[in-house]
Formats: C-alpha cells, sequence, structure tokens
C-alpha cells in the first residue's frame, strides 16, 4: 500500500447512534453475565451482588459522562488514548494504549478457544482447533469490512443478547411471582434473599464479587474508540451514553435479582450457567442448546469487538507516533488492516503461550490484562480533570461544551478515587495480587522504556529534520 493511498483514504464517519450504543453493549454483555453472575451472587449472596453491581453501575457511569465530554471535544478515533496523550502527557498516553491494547488482544485470543470449546457441545468429534480457525477467519473478515458494515454487523450480534437478557427477565419475574410454574414448586417470592441474610459474607464477599463486577462492565468505554468514525459525535456520542450506563444497569441488575430470587445463592456459585437453570426450571424445551448458542453469539461479539478497539487503539498510537506508522495506513475500505493483522497475530500468540508457558509468560499477560480497563477508567477521569481545568484557564465557558460532565469535579475525583479503590483491594486479595504485581511491574516498565528509549529516539529524529529542512553551516574563526 503505497502513502499517496495512505494520504487519500481516511477513517469512515460512518457509524449512527445506535451502533455506538449497539457497540459498547456487545463489548459489555457477554460471559461475564451469562457465565459470570453466579459466581458473583455466590461470592456476595443475592443483596450483595445487586449491591456490587450497583457500585460497579456507578464506576461505568463517572467513566463514561467523563469519556463523553472528552469524545465530544476531541472525537478521534482510540479517543481515550489521544485524551491522555493531550491532558495527562505523552508518557501516560503511551502506557494506557500500549496496556489497553495487549489487553483486548489476550481477551480476544481466549474468545477463540471458548468459542470453540462451546462447538464441542454439538460437534464432539470435531477438534477444537479447527472451529478456532473457523471463527479467527470469521471475525478477521468482519473487521476487514467497510466501518458501516462491521457496525451493522456487531448491531446484530449484540442484538440477540439484548433480546435474550430481555426474555430472560420477563420469564424470570414470572416465575419469581408465580405467573409461571417452575416444576410445580411454589413461587420463590423474595424467600432467597433473606433466607441466610442480605449480606451472608459479609462485606468482603461484596467487594471480591465487586471485581467480578467491574471486569464485566469493562467494554463500555469502546463507545469512545468509535468517536473518531461516528456520523456527527457532538449529537450521537452523548445520546449513545444516556442509553448505554441506564440499560446497562438496568439489564445486568434485573438479571441479578431474577437469579437470586430462583436460585439459592449457595447452589448459584457453583452453576455453570445460571440462564440454563431457570429456563430449565419453567420449562423452555431444549433451554441448554438456545443458552449455549447465545453465549457462542455473546463470545463472538465480544471478540469481534476486542478485535476492532485493538485495531484503533493501535491506529491511535501510530498516529501519535508511539507505534510504527505502517500501523495507520488504510486500505480502501477505511480500515488499518496492518494494525488488525498484527493485533490478529498476537492474539493467536497469546494462545500459544497458553499452551508453551502457561505457568510464566501467560500468566503475566493475563495479569497485566486484569489492570486494563480499571487503569484506562483512572486515565479518562484524570484526562476530563485535567482538560476541564485547561478549558476554563484559556477562558472558556461551560456554556459552550455541547456535552458536559455536571458536579465538577466530585464526578472526576470519585471516579479516581474508585479505581484506585480498587487497585488497593487488589493487594489485600490473595486472588488478585498477582494481577497488581505483574500490572504495575509492566506499566512501569513501559514508563522507563518510554522515557529511555521513546524520547531519545524522538529526540534523534527531530534534530535529524531540522538539520534536513534547515541545513546550516556554522564556522568559527
Amino acid at each position: 500500500m503505497g502513502m499517496n493511498q495512505e494520504n487519500h483514504v481516511k477513517l469512515n464517519r460512518s457509524m449512527k447512534s445506535r451502533h455506538l450504543f449497539m457497540l459498547s453493549l456487545g463489548g459489555v454483555i457477554g460471559t461475564g453475565l451469562f457465565l459470570g453472575s453466579g459466581y458473583a451472587i455466590g461470592e456476595a449472596g443475592p443483596a450483595g451482588a445487586i449491591l456490587a453491581y450497583l457500585v460497579g453501575g456507578l464506576l461505568m457511569y463517572l467513566a463514561m459522562v467523563c469519556l463523553g465530554e472528552l469524545s465530544v471535544v476531541m472525537p478521534v478515533s482510540g479517543s481515550f488514548q489521544a485524551h491522555a496523550t493531550k491532558y495527562i502527557g505523552p508518557a501516560t498516553g503511551f502506557v494506557i494504549g500500549w496496556v489497553y491494547w495487549l489487553s483486548w488482544a489476550m481477551y480476544v485470543g481466549l474468545e477463540f478457544v471458548a468459542a470453540g470449546v462451546l462447538m464441542k457441545r454439538w460437534f464432539p468429534d470435531v477438534p477444537v482447533w479447527i472451529w478456532c480457525a473457523l471463527f479467527i477467519i470469521l471475525l478477521f473478515s468482519i473487521n476487514s469490512l467497510a466501518t458501516r458494515s462491521f457496525a451493522e454487523t456487531e448491531y446484530w450480534f449484540a442484538g440477540i443478547k439484548v433480546i435474550t437478557v430481555i426474555l430472560f427477565i420477563i420469564v424470570g419475574l414470572g416465575a419469581v411471582f408465580g405467573v409461571l410454574n417452575m416444576d410445580g414448586q411454589p413461587a420463590p417470592y423474595f424467600a432467597n434473599f433473606f433466607g441466610d441474610g442480605l449480606f451472608p459474607t459479609g462485606l468482603t464477599g461484596v467487594f471480591i464479587s465487586m471485581m467480578t463486577v467491574i471486569y464485566a462492565f469493562q467494554g463500555s468505554e469502546i463507545m469512545g474508540v468509535a468517536a473518531g468514525e461516528t456520523e456527527d459525535p457532538q449529537k450521537n456520542i452523548p445520546k449513545a451514553i444516556r442509553n448505554i450506563v441506564a440499560r446497562i444497569l438496568l439489564f445486568y441488575v434485573l438479571a441479578i435479582f431474577v437469579l437470586s430470587a430462583i436460585v439459592p445463592w449457595k447452589e448459584a456459585g457453583v452453576l455453570e450457567s445460571p440462564f440454563v437453570t431457570v429456563f430449565d426450571m419453567v420449562g423452555i424445551p431444549y433451554a441448554a442448546d438456545i443458552m449455549n448458542f447465545v453465549i457462542l453469539t455473546a463470545i463472538l461479539s465480544v471478540g469481534n469487538t476486542g478485535l476492532y478497539a485493538c485495531t484503533r487503539i493501535m491506529y491511535s498510537l501510530s498516529e501519535n507516533g508511539m507505534a510504527p506508522s505502517i500501523f495507520r495506513k488504510l486500505n480502501k475500505r477505511g480500515v488499518p488492516s496492518y494494525a488488525l493483522l498484527i493485533t490478529l497475530g498476537f492474539a493467536l500468540l497469546s494462545l500459544l503461550t497458553s499452551i508453551v508457558a502457561e505457568d510464566t509468560l501467560f500468566v503475566v499477560l493475563l495479569a497485566v490484562s486484569g489492570m486494563g480497563g480499571t487503569l484506562t477508567w483512572m486515565a479518562i477521569g484524570l484526562a476530563q480533570y485535567r482538560f476541564r481545568k485547561q478549558y476554563i484557564r484559556d477562558g472558556g465557558k461551560l456554556e459552550d461544551l455541547q456535552y458536559r460532565v455536571r458536579f465538577f469535579p466530585l464526578v472526576p475525583f470519585l471516579c479516581i478515587a474508585m479505581c484506585l479503590f480498587i487497585f488497593i483491594f487488589m493487594a489485600f486479595d490473595p486472588t488478585q495480587r498477582a494481577s497488581l504485581f505483574w500490572g504495575t511491574g509492566f506499566i512501569a516498565a513501559c514508563y522507563l522504556y518510554y522515557y529511555l528509549f521513546y524520547t531519545r529516539k524522538k529526540a534523534a529524529l527531530s534534530n535529524l529534520t531540522n538539520t534536513q529542512t534547515n541545513p546550516t553551516v556554522k564556522e568559527e574563526n
């Protein structure tokens, strides 16, 4: 691909508000809800799980409104990476971009395997790697399409999940209040909420389940990654944010309420999929096969969204001179194809490490990935605070902002504080300590690399450019 083509082909602003909305849902409604919800209930109990999801939803809201203000003012692809670069500092932008890219690229690789394993239910004799290869080709093809075609495909992917959650909530509420029969059992109403107390495992259980909840909500910020390819971002981004936060919370909290009311909390934690259990109890035929299909769709949707996010973050890094220039080259459909290829390649390499270096490199990569989303949310809050202070200092008027964070500076401060609390809690939780240790080490290494190598290289290139454009010979007598 020649440089002339790169200069003429641009990212297309072709995503509508409904695409943005479904893209964020695609990154959030996945295995964290369909499979991980039982774990959250088992750790915290019914009321504890709902509280954990409400607190996690508050943090998601804080991060999203901060991202909204920044994305409307600066609607570029890979937005929060570019925002961090401009309003916090190039070194932080460098770190955020690479940690977020690595985080999602790792999960994309894991989603391929998870999808292949699910297919074993229907085709037990077909090796998992064949399904992995087919899904890799499928998602690569979708991401190679024009942005509008990709967005439309993800819209329907996410739509299947949303319809399933809505049906589950309707059916589940019918079972809870006795409208639908549950294997001849009496309607449970609120008995499971009070049997062992509202918080049977104490606040510690709430905190532990909160980590699962926050990881489940991470992905909503992908709306910002798509800001550079959105039609009329000043109108569509605020609209998408209003819809995203309210509906994600509604879906999650109602689903957890239904699960907690029907399935005793001690049983929920050991169920492979509590959704299947509930559908079975109300007599829906082929419930396990239906949910297997929905979970497969959810996994492919998250993988599809993650591949998109990684590609645009890599493009943003390249645009800021923090990754090789080849990754900002676009094909004729306006897609950063080289960034897509390197992301897919890394995702496959991460799968290889799960086989040949499972106890070493794979553990490190997984640990770093665990910190990626929370670190990103904290950077979003800090970038919004720095932007607003600079905006006011430069004489800007709040009424001129087309979308703005209210209750400033409380909102960004609370966002940052809650993210810091998550990191502090990780230090006291043995299951999370490795993520904090390796994640912090990787972040420090990124900063070190930036200051020791990247800034020197940048200075050398700048000196070379100045010498070429201003060739002067200085003689001393």
